[in-house]
């Protein structure tokens, strides 16, 4: 699999060319209302207006509807997430809808008080745009603590501020400084540096994370919106086209917060197919590590459960499991089948006389022995204190007989050497049975072996019986 992706990976020559090509798409679609708003304003007749103050409160009912939509999907996103920067956005929705829908409660007022009507949209956006940049600052900064984010009394201290600024608006309405330039201008003026900053902050930080890149083209609009405000008069086509290009940097804006909602509730944890390809190969190599290393645990397991572990011989569990299986091929092929049933002679007395610590080191030498004197396909299990069993495939009787005494004549010519202490002289036991001959069934095979090597050590011991 990895080779065929290494073959169709593209050269880096065009993936920096197709890089920088979507980044001018980017770019060109963000700077997309520059082309109308310069038209409009060399091209526009100053004496056409649009004046219809019904459509204009139905538009701004709609606008502020969808600001309470999208301003209680945004808390919930928080809510979920405690991350910042959906604080502050929740805040600047909120802000935006608490003061922006008095421009539409009091578009009849534009007759006999016009600053009462426009003042409330640039103060609007400047309350947005202010809040926006502050959250932008907190991006990727440590969640909020769930008691913060359900702490509703902050909640309502920025509602009351929100109300409260609308208060400022309207008594500036009715204030003699209400129709100067400098006061409109210095609103959405502000609106336009503080969305211009978000922009920048953006660009400094190299933040490209998906949704963040929505982020940047929404408050792009909204500069391009303010500048719009700026130049036109109101209700002239330039000022139409302000609310327009409004309405689709918060509509771009929206789609982030609900494809987070729907995802991750995150703004900083959507990634692009690029972060999500190379997360997904990351993931991948690290499930196929941590497979192999379950399966390396899993063979450990299989070899611990199966072996003893003082002397790294079969146990009696696993032993019964493969004469059984062994029987099972005899059957079907005709094979013979061959037993030892083992013992070593005087045991206690070693453990008795120099300690059990030499006692477990005579088995592990024991052992060792044992595989030497045996066939690599030969298996030996310890199935007591001092008891073995040898297991020889295709062995008839009296090559079992021949293996049996090979092993117990090296065993007895055999200098047990524990360190310092002197070597320890140990013989052995042995019974031998065959499959078929001394016995069809498993217990039966067992139980022959058994009672030779008990009629071996009755004899006298160091010996091996066969009938």
């Amino acid at each position: 699999m990895s080779t065929n992706l290494m073959l169709h990976e593209p050269p880096n020559a065009l993936r920096l060319i197709t890089q920088a090509y979507t980044s001018l798409l980017i770019m060109g679609f963000a700077l997309l209302p520059t082309q109308f708003i310069a038209y409009l304003y060399f091209q526009q007749d100053p004496a056409l207006k649009f004046e219809d103050h019904l459509f204009h409160e139905f538009a701004i009912a709609v606008a502020t509807l969808e600001g309470l939509f999208v301003t209680y999907v945004t808390w919930r996103c928080y809510r979920s997430s405690g991350e910042p920067l959906l604080r502050w956005l929740t805040l600047g929705f909120l802000a935006f809808v608490l003061i922006y829908s008095l421009h539409g409660a009091f578009t009849g007022m534009a007759h006999r008080n016009i600053w009462l009507f426009l003042l409330y949209g640039p103060a609007s956006r400047l309350a947005m745009s202010i809040l926006l940049f502050v959250g932008l600052l907190s991006y990727n900064q440590p969640s909020d603590e769930l008691k913060k984010r359900s702490d509703t009394r902050a909640w309502l201290m920025w509602i009351g501020l929100f109300l409260t600024v609308d208060l400022a608006v309207a008594l500036i309405a009715y204030s003699r400084y209400a129709g100067h330039p400098a006061v409109r201008l210095s609103m959405e003026g502000g609106a336009l540096l503080f969305s211009a900053l978000n922009v920048a902050a953006l660009l400094m930080r190299r933040i490209h994370s998906p949704l963040m890149l929505v982020f940047g083209v929404s408050v792009t609009w909204f500069a391009l919106s303010s500048l719009a405000f700026i130049l036109a008069a109101p209700w002239n086509h330039m000022w139409w086209l302000a609310h327009a290009i409004f309405a689709g940097g918060f509509f771009l804006l929206s789609y982030g917060v609900v494809r987070a909602f729907r995802t991750t509730q995150s703004f900083a944890t959507i990634y692009s197919q690029e972060e999500m390809t190379a997360r997904l190969a990351k993931s991948m190599a690290d499930t196929q590590k941590a497979l192999q290393q379950v399966q390396m645990s899993n063979q450990r397991l299989e070899r611990l459960a199966a072996t003893d572990p003082l002397t790294g011989a079969g146990n009696r569990r696993h032993f019964i499991e493969h004469i059984g299986a062994e029987i099972a091929r005899a059957k079907r092929t005709g094979a013979p089948l061959a037993l030892l049933s083992l013992d070593l002679d005087h045991f206690k007395d070693i453990n008795d006389s120099r300690g059990h610590s030499v006692g477990d080191e005579v088995l592990r030498v024991f052992v060792r022995k044992c595989l030497e004197a045996i066939r690599p396909y030969d298996s030996v299990a310890r199935v007591g204190g001092e008891e073995f069993m040898v297991l020889l495939p295709g062995a008839t009787l009296d090559a079992a007989c021949v293996v049996a005494e090979r092993l117990r004549s090296a065993i007895e010519r055999t200098a047990f050497d524990v360190g310092a202490e002197p070597s320890v002289g140990v013989t052995i036991s042995v019974g031998v049975s065959e499959f078929g001959r001394d016995g069809d069934t498993l217990d039966g095979f067992l139980n022959v072996a058994d009672q030779r090597l008990y009629r071996a050590k009755f004899e006298g011991r160091n010996r091996v019986v066969v009938t």
